[in-house]
Protein backbone atom coordinates (compact mmCIF):
# COMPACT_ATOMS: atom_id res chain seq x y z
CA UNK A 1 0.00 0.00 0.00
CA UNK A 2 2.84 2.33 0.83
CA UNK A 3 4.32 1.76 -2.14
CA UNK A 4 1.57 2.34 -4.37
CA UNK A 5 0.72 5.62 -2.78
CA UNK A 6 4.16 6.71 -3.33
CA UNK A 7 4.15 5.63 -7.03
CA UNK A 8 0.56 7.47 -7.37
CA UNK A 9 1.63 10.52 -5.61
CA UNK A 10 4.34 10.66 -8.76
CA UNK A 11 0.99 11.74 -10.91
CA UNK A 12 0.52 15.39 -9.25
CA UNK A 13 4.02 16.11 -8.32
CA UNK A 14 4.84 16.14 -12.74
CA UNK A 15 1.58 18.55 -13.03
CA UNK A 16 3.04 20.56 -10.67
CA UNK A 17 6.34 20.43 -12.29
CA UNK A 18 4.70 20.84 -15.82
CA UNK A 19 2.69 23.87 -14.56
CA UNK A 20 6.42 25.56 -13.21
CA UNK A 21 7.95 25.07 -16.31
CA UNK A 22 5.04 26.81 -18.33
CA UNK A 23 4.54 29.43 -16.09
CA UNK A 24 8.08 30.49 -16.57
CA UNK A 25 7.04 30.89 -20.10
CA UNK A 26 4.48 33.80 -19.33
CA UNK A 27 0.59 34.48 -17.83
CA UNK A 28 -0.63 33.89 -21.29
CA UNK A 29 1.03 30.65 -21.84
CA UNK A 30 0.41 29.43 -18.54
CA UNK A 31 -3.40 30.30 -18.93
CA UNK A 32 -3.83 28.64 -22.42
CA UNK A 33 -2.27 25.88 -21.14
CA UNK A 34 -4.98 26.04 -18.24
CA UNK A 35 -7.72 25.55 -21.03
CA UNK A 36 -5.73 22.69 -22.94
CA UNK A 37 -4.77 20.63 -20.16
CA UNK A 38 -8.75 21.00 -19.74
CA UNK A 39 -9.86 19.57 -23.14
CA UNK A 40 -7.05 16.49 -22.44
CA UNK A 41 -8.85 15.20 -19.50
CA UNK A 42 -11.46 15.51 -20.62
CA UNK A 43 -10.94 13.39 -24.03
CA UNK A 44 -8.40 10.94 -22.04
CA UNK A 45 -10.45 10.70 -18.64
CA UNK A 46 -13.57 10.26 -19.79
CA UNK A 47 -13.56 6.81 -20.88
CA UNK A 48 -9.98 5.53 -18.99
CA UNK A 49 -11.55 6.50 -15.59
CA UNK A 50 -14.63 4.52 -15.89
CA UNK A 51 -12.58 1.49 -16.79
CA UNK A 52 -9.80 1.55 -14.43
CA UNK A 53 -12.28 2.01 -11.35
CA UNK A 54 -14.45 -1.13 -12.65
CA UNK A 55 -10.89 -3.43 -13.41
CA UNK A 56 -10.04 -2.36 -9.85
CA UNK A 57 -12.56 -3.71 -7.89
CA UNK A 58 -13.42 -6.84 -10.10
CA UNK A 59 -9.45 -7.77 -10.20
CA UNK A 60 -8.63 -7.06 -6.72
CA UNK A 61 -6.88 -9.96 -5.05
CA UNK A 62 -4.75 -9.22 -8.01
CA UNK A 63 -4.27 -6.29 -8.18
CA UNK A 64 -3.53 -5.44 -4.25
CA UNK A 65 -0.54 -7.93 -4.79
CA UNK A 66 0.67 -6.53 -8.00
CA UNK A 67 3.37 -3.52 -8.32
CA UNK A 68 3.44 -4.11 -11.55
CA UNK A 69 1.04 -1.00 -12.49
CA UNK A 70 2.78 0.93 -10.19
CA UNK A 71 6.27 1.11 -11.39
CA UNK A 72 4.70 1.52 -15.37
CA UNK A 73 3.19 4.36 -14.23
CA UNK A 74 6.08 5.52 -12.13
CA UNK A 75 8.23 5.28 -14.61
CA UNK A 76 5.99 7.26 -17.15
CA UNK A 77 5.84 10.00 -14.70
CA UNK A 78 8.79 10.38 -14.15
CA UNK A 79 9.88 10.34 -17.83
CA UNK A 80 7.33 13.41 -18.47
CA UNK A 81 9.50 15.07 -15.79
CA UNK A 82 12.70 14.17 -17.68
CA UNK A 83 11.19 15.51 -20.68
CA UNK A 84 10.09 18.20 -19.58
CA UNK A 85 13.27 20.51 -19.52
CA UNK A 86 14.82 18.99 -22.38
CA UNK A 87 11.91 19.36 -24.89
CA UNK A 88 11.04 22.77 -23.47
CA UNK A 89 14.10 24.80 -23.11
CA UNK A 90 16.85 22.50 -24.51
CA UNK A 91 15.12 22.22 -27.72
CA UNK A 92 13.36 26.05 -27.18
CA UNK A 93 9.95 24.09 -28.33
CA UNK A 94 8.25 26.10 -25.40
CA UNK A 95 4.37 24.70 -24.68
CA UNK A 96 4.43 22.55 -27.62
CA UNK A 97 7.50 21.03 -25.73
CA UNK A 98 4.99 20.04 -22.37
CA UNK A 99 2.09 19.19 -24.49
CA UNK A 100 4.29 16.41 -26.49
CA UNK A 101 6.13 15.73 -22.89
CA UNK A 102 2.15 14.87 -21.72
CA UNK A 103 1.17 12.97 -24.51
CA UNK A 104 4.06 10.50 -24.55
CA UNK A 105 3.92 9.77 -20.59
CA UNK A 106 0.78 7.50 -21.42
CA UNK A 107 2.02 5.57 -24.02
CA UNK A 108 5.45 4.99 -22.34
CA UNK A 109 3.25 3.10 -19.57
CA UNK A 110 0.79 1.65 -21.48
CA UNK A 111 4.14 -0.08 -23.36
CA UNK A 112 4.88 -1.14 -20.34
CA UNK A 113 1.96 -3.11 -18.93
CA UNK A 114 1.44 -4.50 -22.70
CA UNK A 115 4.91 -5.79 -22.60
CA UNK A 116 4.44 -7.28 -18.78
CA UNK A 117 0.84 -8.51 -19.40
CA UNK A 118 1.60 -10.21 -22.88
CA UNK A 119 4.51 -12.29 -20.66
CA UNK A 120 1.77 -13.36 -18.21
CA UNK A 121 -1.41 -13.79 -20.29
CA UNK A 122 -3.25 -13.99 -22.93
CA UNK A 123 -3.96 -10.66 -24.04
CA UNK A 124 -6.99 -11.82 -26.54
CA UNK A 125 -9.24 -14.45 -25.71
CA UNK A 126 -10.55 -17.17 -27.85
CA UNK A 127 -14.00 -16.22 -28.56
CA UNK A 128 -15.03 -12.52 -28.30
CA UNK A 129 -18.21 -13.71 -26.22
CA UNK A 130 -15.69 -15.25 -23.38
CA UNK A 131 -14.84 -11.33 -22.78
CA UNK A 132 -18.23 -10.74 -20.43
CA UNK A 133 -18.92 -7.35 -21.50
CA UNK A 134 -21.90 -7.32 -19.65
CA UNK A 135 -20.74 -6.59 -15.84
CA UNK A 136 -18.39 -3.77 -17.41
CA UNK A 137 -20.76 -2.15 -19.58
CA UNK A 138 -23.55 -1.96 -16.55
CA UNK A 139 -20.85 -0.92 -13.99
CA UNK A 140 -19.17 0.94 -16.11
CA UNK A 141 -21.73 3.12 -17.43
CA UNK A 142 -22.48 4.18 -14.16
CA UNK A 143 -19.32 5.22 -13.48
CA UNK A 144 -19.28 6.83 -17.14
CA UNK A 145 -21.90 9.49 -16.20
CA UNK A 146 -19.79 9.79 -12.81
CA UNK A 147 -16.77 11.13 -14.64
CA UNK A 148 -19.20 13.19 -17.14
CA UNK A 149 -20.44 15.10 -14.01
CA UNK A 150 -16.75 15.51 -13.06
CA UNK A 151 -15.55 16.88 -16.09
CA UNK A 152 -18.21 19.45 -16.66
CA UNK A 153 -18.42 20.75 -13.48
CA UNK A 154 -14.34 21.35 -13.75
CA UNK A 155 -14.92 22.83 -17.61
CA UNK A 156 -17.58 25.06 -16.45
CA UNK A 157 -15.08 26.40 -13.63
CA UNK A 158 -12.27 26.94 -16.09
CA UNK A 159 -14.66 28.35 -18.65
CA UNK A 160 -15.79 30.94 -16.53
CA UNK A 161 -12.09 31.41 -15.20
CA UNK A 162 -11.09 32.49 -18.54
CA UNK A 163 -14.03 34.80 -19.00
CA UNK A 164 -11.97 37.10 -16.40
CA UNK A 165 -9.14 37.48 -19.10
CA UNK A 166 -5.35 35.82 -19.42
CA UNK A 167 -4.21 37.32 -16.18
CA UNK A 168 -6.91 35.74 -14.13
CA UNK A 169 -6.76 32.30 -15.95
CA UNK A 170 -2.92 32.48 -15.09
CA UNK A 171 -3.55 32.54 -11.55
CA UNK A 172 -6.93 30.31 -11.82
CA UNK A 173 -4.26 27.66 -13.34
CA UNK A 174 -1.83 27.69 -10.54
CA UNK A 175 -4.30 27.69 -8.10
CA UNK A 176 -6.22 24.98 -9.67
CA UNK A 177 -3.24 22.93 -10.22
CA UNK A 178 -1.67 23.14 -7.02
CA UNK A 179 -5.62 22.12 -5.51
CA UNK A 180 -5.68 19.59 -7.53
CA UNK A 181 -2.07 17.90 -6.99
CA UNK A 182 -2.04 18.31 -3.72
CA UNK A 183 -5.58 16.79 -3.17
CA UNK A 184 -4.73 13.39 -5.51
CA UNK A 185 -1.88 12.80 -2.91
CA UNK A 186 -5.43 11.73 -0.77
CA UNK A 187 -6.36 9.54 -3.75
CA UNK A 188 -3.60 7.99 -4.38
CA UNK A 189 -4.65 6.27 -0.76
CA UNK A 190 -8.02 6.26 -1.43
CA UNK A 191 -6.89 4.39 -4.99
CA UNK A 192 -4.67 1.44 -2.54
CA UNK A 193 -8.01 1.60 -0.19
CA UNK A 194 -10.20 0.63 -2.41
CA UNK A 195 -8.07 -2.37 -3.39
CA UNK A 196 -7.69 -3.75 -0.47
CA UNK A 197 -11.75 -3.05 0.46
CA UNK A 198 -12.60 -4.67 -2.77
CA UNK A 199 -10.06 -7.92 -1.46
CA UNK A 200 -12.32 -8.46 1.42
CA UNK A 201 -15.53 -7.21 0.87
CA UNK A 202 -15.49 -10.17 -2.14
CA UNK A 203 -14.42 -12.54 0.68
CA UNK A 204 -17.21 -11.05 3.26
CA UNK A 205 -14.49 -10.54 5.54
CA UNK A 206 -16.25 -7.46 6.78
CA UNK A 207 -14.52 -6.80 9.72
CA UNK A 208 -11.54 -6.42 7.42
CA UNK A 209 -13.70 -4.11 5.72
CA UNK A 210 -15.06 -2.26 8.27
CA UNK A 211 -11.10 -1.33 9.97
CA UNK A 212 -9.82 -0.55 6.46
CA UNK A 213 -12.49 2.26 6.01
CA UNK A 214 -12.61 3.40 9.39
CA UNK A 215 -8.30 3.61 8.80
CA UNK A 216 -8.32 5.31 5.60
CA UNK A 217 -11.13 7.87 6.50
CA UNK A 218 -8.98 9.06 10.09
CA UNK A 219 -5.70 9.14 7.70
CA UNK A 220 -7.59 11.06 4.92
CA UNK A 221 -9.07 13.27 7.49
CA UNK A 222 -5.64 13.81 8.94
CA UNK A 223 -3.92 14.02 5.88
CA UNK A 224 -6.58 16.47 4.65
CA UNK A 225 -6.09 19.41 7.94
CA UNK A 226 -1.71 18.53 7.70
CA UNK A 227 -2.01 19.90 4.27
CA UNK A 228 -4.32 22.55 4.67
CA UNK A 229 -1.88 23.96 7.17
CA UNK A 230 0.84 23.85 5.38
CA UNK A 231 -0.69 25.23 2.71
CA UNK A 232 -1.75 28.20 4.21
CA UNK A 233 1.23 29.15 5.86
CA UNK A 234 3.20 28.19 2.53
CA UNK A 235 1.35 28.94 -0.41
CA UNK A 236 2.03 32.88 -0.62
CA UNK A 237 5.79 31.84 -1.22
CA UNK A 238 5.37 28.78 -3.53
CA UNK A 239 3.46 30.46 -6.20
CA UNK A 240 6.30 32.38 -6.98
CA UNK A 241 7.90 28.78 -8.28
CA UNK A 242 5.37 29.14 -11.23
CA UNK A 243 5.24 32.66 -12.19
CA UNK A 244 7.32 36.11 -11.55
CA UNK A 245 4.23 38.02 -13.20
CA UNK A 246 3.61 40.51 -10.12
CA UNK A 247 -0.05 40.64 -11.50
CA UNK A 248 -0.50 37.09 -11.62
CA UNK A 249 0.48 36.71 -7.80
CA UNK A 250 -1.36 39.10 -6.41
CA UNK A 251 -4.21 37.39 -7.55
CA UNK A 252 -2.78 33.85 -6.64
CA UNK A 253 -2.15 35.18 -3.27
CA UNK A 254 -6.45 35.67 -2.97
CA UNK A 255 -6.92 32.18 -3.47
CA UNK A 256 -5.10 31.15 -0.57
CA UNK A 257 -7.81 30.22 1.43
CA UNK A 258 -9.92 28.46 -1.76
CA UNK A 259 -6.64 26.33 -1.76
CA UNK A 260 -5.47 25.55 1.73
CA UNK A 261 -8.96 25.24 3.26
CA UNK A 262 -10.73 22.82 0.85
CA UNK A 263 -8.39 20.24 1.24
CA UNK A 264 -9.73 18.65 4.05
CA UNK A 265 -12.95 18.47 2.25
CA UNK A 266 -11.13 17.29 -0.80
CA UNK A 267 -9.37 14.82 1.14
CA UNK A 268 -12.58 12.86 2.26
CA UNK A 269 -14.21 13.10 -1.10
CA UNK A 270 -11.58 11.27 -2.96
CA UNK A 271 -11.21 8.52 0.01
CA UNK A 272 -15.40 8.47 -0.46
CA UNK A 273 -14.72 7.33 -3.83
CA UNK A 274 -12.28 5.26 -3.44
CA UNK A 275 -14.77 3.19 -0.44
CA UNK A 276 -17.93 3.12 -3.12
CA UNK A 277 -15.36 1.61 -5.63
CA UNK A 278 -14.63 -0.94 -3.66
CA UNK A 279 -18.10 -2.42 -2.47
CA UNK A 280 -19.19 -2.37 -6.24
CA UNK A 281 -21.24 1.20 -5.43
CA UNK A 282 -21.08 2.11 -9.04
CA UNK A 283 -24.61 3.75 -8.82
CA UNK A 284 -24.84 5.55 -6.12
CA UNK A 285 -21.17 6.98 -7.04
CA UNK A 286 -22.56 8.32 -9.97
CA UNK A 287 -25.89 9.42 -9.16
CA UNK A 288 -24.50 11.66 -6.07
CA UNK A 289 -21.80 12.89 -8.49
CA UNK A 290 -24.57 13.81 -11.04
CA UNK A 291 -26.34 16.04 -8.67
CA UNK A 292 -23.41 17.89 -6.70
CA UNK A 293 -22.59 18.40 -10.35
CA UNK A 294 -25.85 19.79 -11.15
CA UNK A 295 -25.98 21.92 -8.06
CA UNK A 296 -22.49 23.36 -8.53
CA UNK A 297 -22.70 24.16 -11.99
CA UNK A 298 -25.84 26.00 -11.82
CA UNK A 299 -23.90 28.00 -9.15
CA UNK A 300 -20.62 28.31 -11.33
CA UNK A 301 -23.30 29.69 -14.41
CA UNK A 302 -24.06 32.62 -12.08
CA UNK A 303 -21.09 33.60 -9.45
CA UNK A 304 -18.23 34.34 -11.29
CA UNK A 305 -20.48 37.04 -12.81
CA UNK A 306 -21.01 39.06 -9.46
CA UNK A 307 -17.80 37.99 -7.46
CA UNK A 308 -15.36 37.43 -10.00
CA UNK A 309 -12.61 34.41 -10.11
CA UNK A 310 -13.76 34.07 -6.37
CA UNK A 311 -16.98 32.59 -7.34
CA UNK A 312 -15.49 29.68 -8.83
CA UNK A 313 -13.30 28.69 -6.28
CA UNK A 314 -16.52 28.86 -4.15
CA UNK A 315 -18.12 27.05 -6.77
CA UNK A 316 -15.43 23.91 -6.69
CA UNK A 317 -15.42 24.48 -3.21
CA UNK A 318 -19.49 23.67 -2.96
CA UNK A 319 -18.49 20.50 -5.31
CA UNK A 320 -16.03 18.92 -2.99
CA UNK A 321 -17.96 19.50 -0.20
CA UNK A 322 -21.23 18.03 -1.43
CA UNK A 323 -19.18 14.75 -2.33
CA UNK A 324 -18.15 14.86 1.15
CA UNK A 325 -21.55 14.88 2.74
CA UNK A 326 -23.05 12.03 0.34
CA UNK A 327 -20.02 9.89 1.08
CA UNK A 328 -20.94 10.20 4.79
CA UNK A 329 -24.81 9.88 4.14
CA UNK A 330 -24.41 6.76 2.09
CA UNK A 331 -21.90 5.38 5.00
CA UNK A 332 -24.50 6.05 7.29
CA UNK A 333 -27.31 4.31 5.49
CA UNK A 334 -28.48 1.11 6.92
CA UNK A 335 -29.77 -0.48 4.00
CA UNK A 336 -27.20 0.04 1.30
CA UNK A 337 -23.93 -2.23 0.81
CA UNK A 338 -22.60 -0.07 4.02
CA UNK A 339 -25.38 -2.25 5.90
CA UNK A 340 -22.66 -4.28 8.23
CA UNK A 341 -21.01 -0.96 9.59
CA UNK A 342 -24.44 -1.01 11.97
CA UNK A 343 -24.10 -4.66 12.79
CA UNK A 344 -21.74 -7.43 14.55
CA UNK A 345 -19.56 -8.37 12.00
CA UNK A 346 -18.27 -11.41 13.55
CA UNK A 347 -21.77 -12.55 14.09
CA UNK A 348 -22.76 -11.71 10.62
CA UNK A 349 -19.50 -13.61 8.94
CA UNK A 350 -20.45 -16.59 11.01
CA UNK A 351 -24.13 -17.18 9.94
CA UNK A 352 -23.16 -16.56 6.40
Amino acid sequence: MKKRFVTEALEPLAQLMETAYIGRLGPVELGSAGISTNIFNCISKLFNIPLLSVATSFVAEDISKNSVKDSASGIGNLSAVFLFPILMYYLQLGATGAAISTVLSPYIVAFLLIWHLNKRAVLLPPKLGSLQFGGYLKSGGFLLGRTLAVLITMTLGTSMAARQGPVAMAAHQICIQVWLAVSLLTDALAASGQALIASSFSKGDYQSVKDITDYVLKIGLFTGVFLSAVLGVSFGSLATVFTKDAEVLEIVRTGVLFVSASQPLNALAFIFDGLHYGVSDFPYAAYSMMISGAICSTFLLYAPSILGLPGVWLGLTLFMGLRTVAGFARLLSKNGPWWFLHRDCQRTELAT
